[in-house]
């Protein structure tokens, strides 16, 4: 194995990373942006008062997208079981 296919491999790893995870934190990052500026504008400065609702956005956003999740890791796992059958 050369530097250019471990290099290879780990632009592959991730780009999955960025695929499967982007979802999930770009809703956590918007409805906790969101939750913040709700509590800016009311003044109500309850510290627990964010987790619900991120909570139950990244349940949601993870139940949509299990498929993509799903689909993006198998061709990973896909391409590097076939990168190691073919020994390199």
């Amino acid at each position: 194995m050369t530097g250019a296919d471990v290099l290879d491999i780990a632009r592959d790893s991730m780009w999955t990373l960025i695929l499967v995870g982007a979802p999930i934190m770009v809703v956590g990052l918007i409805v906790g942006v969101v939750v913040g500026l709700v509590q800016a504008l009311t003044q109500i400065q309850e510290a627990t008062l964010v987790f619900v609702p991120k909570i139950l956005a990244i349940f949601v956003t993870m139940v949509l997208t299990f498929p993509l999740m799903g689909s993006v890791m198998s061709g990973f796992w896909t391409r590097m079981i076939e990168r190691i059958a073919s020994g390199g």
